[in-house]
């Protein structure tokens, strides 16, 4: 599998391990792990998406 060419901070590392269990090395060598993260970020943004939506709703009544 290709690496990504990805440059990282400490910041980034430390964002990996608090919301997704795993660091940087083993989310860019396992494509599972890659997927799943990015299952829930997809996940994560159609909700966010979702909620302003109701809000601007709610503000425009």
């Amino acid at each position: 599998m290709a690496r990504l060419a990805l440059n990282y901070t400490t910041d980034m590392e430390k964002a990996m391990q608090e919301n997704h269990g795993v660091g940087f090395a083993e989310y860019e060598k396992s494509l599972a792990k890659r997927l799943e993260i990015e299952k829930k970020r997809e996940e994560s943004y159609r909700n966010g998406l979702k909620i302003v939506t109701d809000m601007e709703q709610k503000v425009h009544r």
